[in-house]
C-alpha cells in the first residue's frame, strides 16, 4: 500500500477534499490529481488539503496540448496552459506534470510530432526550475489523430533523451502500450527516465477508445511483469490506478476505492 496512488480521475464524483480524505482514511498515501479538481478548490486550498491529510501527490494531470490543437480540432496556446500548470504541479509538491500532447494539425503527423518537440525544449528549463518533471505519455495510437501524436514510448523517450532527466521523463500507462511488441526493450531503453507508472485493464471487447478501461484484473494486462519491467528500469515511486470507466465512475467513491485497493493487491502487489 505503500506505492499505491488513487488516479482521481477513477474516482470522478469524488470532489477533491472528498477524494483526499477518503485516501488519508483508507491509508493510501498518494494520490494522482487533475486541474478541474484543483481549479474547484484552488491551488493553495488543494495544496493545504493534501498537506493536512498526509497524502503525496504523484502526479498533477496535465498539461495543454502542445500541438496547438484541442480533440475538437479548435485552437489552443498548449504551451502557456503547460507553463501554467508547470506553477500549480510546483504549487502542490506534485513532481510529475502528466503531458498529454495533444493530434495531428493540420493533417501532417511529423510536423504535429516536431511542434511537440519544440515545445518541451522550451518548458523544460521552467520545469526543471520548478522541480517538476513533465511526463510525456504516450497514447494507444487510436488515439494519434485526437489527442496524442506520441504512441509509444520508444517516440515518447526520443523527445525526453534531449533534456536532462530532472526535466523530461515518459510515464508509463499500461492501457496505451501494453500492446507494442517492442514494449520490454523500451522500457529497459527508458531507465532512470520513468517519470510515472500507471495501471489499468483493458475491457475485451472494447466498447469505447477511451472508457473502455477496467479495474487491474478484468483484462488481459499482465500488471506484475509490467511493474517489474519498470522497476528494473529504475522506478520505484507512486503506482496510479487510473480507470477511465463510466459504468464505475457511477459509484459512490468509497466503494470505488475499496474495489481499487483490492485489485491492486491481488494484481499488482508484489
Amino acid at each position: 500500500m505503500d506505492r499505491l496512488s488513487l488516479n482521481q480521475i477513477t474516482t470522478k464524483a469524488w470532489s477533491l477534499p472528498e477524494a483526499v480524505r477518503g485516501c488519508a482514511e483508507a491509508g493510501v498515501g498518494w494520490i494522482g490529481l487533475w486541474r478541474d479538481k484543483v481549479a474547484e478548490v484552488g491551488v493553495d486550498e488543494a495544496a493545504r488539503l493534501v498537506r493536512e491529510h498526509g497524502v503525496g501527490v504523484s502526479s498533477l494531470c496535465r498539461g495543454g496540448f502542445l500541438t496547438g490543437v484541442e480533440p475538437d480540432g479548435s485552437p489552443v496556446d498548449g504551451v502557456a496552459m503547460t507553463k501554467e500548470a508547470i506553477g500549480e504541479a510546483a504549487r502542490l509538491g506534485a513532481g510529475v506534470l502528466v503531458l498529454v500532447v495533444g493530434g495531428i494539425a493540420g493533417n501532417d503527423l511529423a510536423a504535429s510530432r516536431q511542434r511537440v518537440a519544440d515545445a518541451v525544449g522550451e518548458l523544460a528549463p521552467l520545469a526543471r526550475e520548478r522541480g517538476v518533471v513533465l511526463g510525456l505519455e504516450p497514447l494507444h495510437p487510436m488515439q494519434c489523430a485526437e489527442r496524442s501524436v506520441l504512441s509509444t514510448v520508444d517516440q515518447a523517450l526520443a523527445i525526453a533523451a534531449e533534456h536532462p532527466a530532472d526535466a523530461v521523463g515518459v510515464v508509463v500507462d499500461e492501457f496505451h502500450v501494453w500492446w507494442d511488441p517492442r514494449l520490454a526493450e523500451s522500457i529497459a531503453a527508458a531507465a532512470g527516465r520513468i517519470a510515472g507508472f500507471h495501471v489499468c485493464d483493458q475491457l475485451v471487447p472494447l466498447p469505447d477508445p477511451l472508457l473502455g478501461r477496467a479495474l487491474p484484473g478484468d483484462g488481459p494486462i499482465d500488471h506484475r511483469m509490467l511493474r517489474a519491467r519498470v522497476e528494473a528500469a529504475g522506478y520505484t515511486g507512486p503506482i496510479e490506478v487510473e480507470v477511465f470507466n463510466a459504468e464505475l465512475w457511477r459509484q459512490p467513491g468509497d466503494e470505488v476505492l475499496a474495489k481499487v485497493i483490492r485489485a491492486y493487491r491481488d494484481h499488482v502487489a508484489g
